[in-house]
């Protein structure tokens, strides 16, 4: 649930102060958007922004995969200066694989990061993961969960 959900007197100045809050204390917060019977949940960073870094987005995962997934990386981002350059292809410890894609409208996507960073220029990179058989979403066979995993952005071509 979200926190306006869970008290109605909130307004939304309240959570984006509440949410400026969370970033101030821990470096960074996860905002997470529940999915419905068409559209897959997602998730994304807020706070990276201020430290010149790109926000980072998942798609179609629960919100506790999702905020592992990105808390994992934002910590790399943000405690040992790890980059994510699109088109990296990165390995995770159980087998698995993920791609890094770059947003073509990262404002289209993350609301709250607008809010907070107005006047700022808001980049974000697309963690996107491999399926269990390693398909990727743009393969024929790839095997999503309800509503997919959308890739928001463009792949970069790849060099023989």
């Amino acid at each position: 649930m979200c926190w306006m959900c869970d008290d109605p007197t909130m307004t939304r100045g309240d959570a984006l102060a509440r949410m400026a809050g969370v970033i101030e204390e821990y470096g960074w917060a996860i905002q997470f958007v529940e999915g419905d019977r068409v559209h897959p949940p997602w998730g994304y960073t807020v706070g990276l922004t201020l430290r010149g870094q790109p926000e980072l987005v998942v798609t179609g995962l629960r919100a506790a995969e999702a905020g592992d997934l990105l808390n994992e990386f934002a910590d790399g981002v943000v405690h040992h200066d790890e980059v994510l350059t699109p088109g990296e292809v990165l390995r995770c410890p159980h087998g698995s694989e993920m791609e890094v894609v770059e947003l073509a409208h990262p404002d289209a996507h993350l609301a709250t990061a607008v809010s907070l960073f107005r006047g700022t220029t808001l980049r974000a990179v697309q963690i996107v993961w491999s399926d269990d058989r390693g398909h990727w979403p743009w393969d024929v066979g790839f095997r999503s969960r309800r509503g997919g995993q959308p890739v928001l952005g463009p792949r970069p071509e790849r060099r023989s």
